[in-house]
């Protein structure tokens, strides 16, 4: 948490304007993403309310892994049947058949490699996420304008929801399609060691083969807005760190008890001056007036020298720059194994969906779900990429953000520090894949070229068999 000095000196709940402008502070950010964690099987070990009775604990917990373990198996013997039944199609030589068992053995394989990587890796994620609900700044520096997190949160909450929503329905549409068909067959057609289709065996194997579906969108999702969550909550700090840096001046003021009419100039110049307005100061937030009021109407420490104020306002400054670097650090290291995979396994995809699209039959059923699958997996790598350039070209914006300010009034105080400042923020804030690449839009354009690259060999594959053929 920020001192109280962040917040002007008073409560660290007080409130910089309206509460229609400016929201209360959330305590729990990722409530929806741990409740979502837990239901999909990948929280071994979840963090349960010390009111719930021991037994019931014990109990919650044996029920947790026998999921998580449940979870994992379907995925895995789905990823072995379906390469199983893309060896028996190699010899047939049909690529259609090939591709369409090739395309679902990567994807279930891939999760049941998500659903590990995170069951392994909960518990170090929700002590992530209890870090960032405890340090987060909700609001700006105090000055004449803010900024105020609430806006990022509601964002990534709804973000979360239709994603989750748009993979379900994505996913789920293909195991319900002989349902909706009224055929009896299954969603998914892969080797068996049995007849599936005995009355014995077909309920059990189609509810088996639709869970797995919905296994499938639950774990793609989770990995797409966890990564879309934390990078719009960091850049939602950093446009938190720019509007402190723009109010570096004003905020000494306030401390050093200014009067109301000066203040008012300041913001006045600051921030409502045609001359000095700046599009596209911030990537998620937006910017308010302060009511100067507030503070006017609260009762404060004793004033503070300019100077001094304005020196431990740039120390407030560089306490949250550390912590977005921190989160930044974390997240790469959360997410970087994850990313590598994911990269390869979305090149493999889109290849062979489009493949299968063009080359595959024209049922009406079969070209929506393919479209549904190849939709998702081209808006999941854009995601990624997308979110990955927002970072890293908006990390590096410091110098900028002291343009906007006024700090120069002060520099005979704080001027070492400023240069210290700003040489560790001249480097980018990077997700990379592996320690490979950097997901971003450069990695975008590298996937789909290498994704038709083995569009173009599969289709010169499928045209030299026809000629042989004939």
């Amino acid at each position: 948490m920020a001192s109280l000095q962040f917040h002007g000196g008073t409560d660290e709940n007080v409130g910089y304007a309206a509460r229609d402008v400016d929201v209360p502070r959330v305590t729990q950010l990722f409530g929806v993403h741990l409740k979502i964690q837990w239901a999909i099987g990948m929280m071994p070990v979840p963090s349960l309310p010390a009111w719930v009775p021991d037994w019931l604990q014990s109990l919650l917990r044996l029920f947790t892994v026998g999921h998580c373990l449940l979870v994992l198996f379907i995925s895995l013997h789905l990823g072995v049947l379906f390469c199983k039944t893309t060896l028996d199609a190699m010899p047939t030589g049909k690529l259609e058949d090939i591709t369409d068992a090739l395309t679902m053995t990567i994807i279930y394989f891939f999760t049941a490699y998500a659903t590990s990587y995170w069951c392994l890796r909960s518990e170090r994620m929700l002590r992530f996420l209890s870090h960032i609900n405890h340090e987060y700044r909700h609001h700006s520096l105090a000055g004449v304008s803010f900024v105020n997190m609430h806006s990022s949160y509601r964002w990534f909450r709804s973000f979360t929801l239709v994603w989750l929503a748009a993979c379900m329905v994505g996913t789920i549409s293909w195991g319900m399609t002989p349902l909706v068909l009224r055929n009896r067959t299954l969603p998914l057609h892969c080797w068996y060691p049995f007849d599936a289709m005995d009355e014995r065996f077909y309920s059990l194997v189609y509810a088996t083969q639709l869970y797995g579906q919905i296994i499938v969108g639950a774990v793609f999702a989770y990995g797409g807005f966890m990564f879309v969550t934390i990078s719009f909550l960091l850049l939602g700090q950093f446009d938190v760190l720019y509007c402190s840096l723009k109010n570096l001046d004003a905020h000494a003021r306030l401390l050093a008890g200014e009067s109301l009419q000066a203040l008012s100039v300041v913001q006045r110049d600051l921030l409502l001056d045609d001359a000095t307005s700046e599009r596209g100061q911030y990537a998620v937030l937006q910017e308010h007036a302060t009511d100067l009021n507030c503070f006017e109407s609260t009762g404060r420490q004793q004033p503070l020298r300019l100077t001094k104020a304005a020196h431990e306002a740039l120390v407030e400054c560089v306490r949250l720059h550390r912590f977005i670097l921190g989160c930044a650090a974390e997240m790469e290291q959360l997410f970087s194994p994850y990313c590598l995979l994911k990269s390869l396994q979305i090149t493999l995809q889109l290849c062979l969906l489009v493949f299968v699209g063009v080359s595959g039959s024209r049922e009406a059923m079969r070209v929506i779900n393919q479209l549904q699958y190849l939709s998702l997996t081209t808006v999941e790598l854009l995601m990624f990429t997308y979110c990955g350039e927002l970072l890293r070209r908006h990390s590096v914006r410091v110098v900028e953000a002291f343009g906007r300010g006024a700090w120069w009034q002060h520099a005979s105080a704080m001027r070492q520090d400023v240069l210290i400042f700003l040489v560790n923020s001249h480097r980018a804030v990077q997700v990379t894949a592996g320690k490979f690449y950097v997901m971003d839009i450069t990695r975008l354009r590298l996937v789909i070229t290498q994704a038709f690259s083995f569009l173009t060999l599969l289709q010169k594959l499928a045209a030299k068999k026809t000629v042989t053929g004939s």
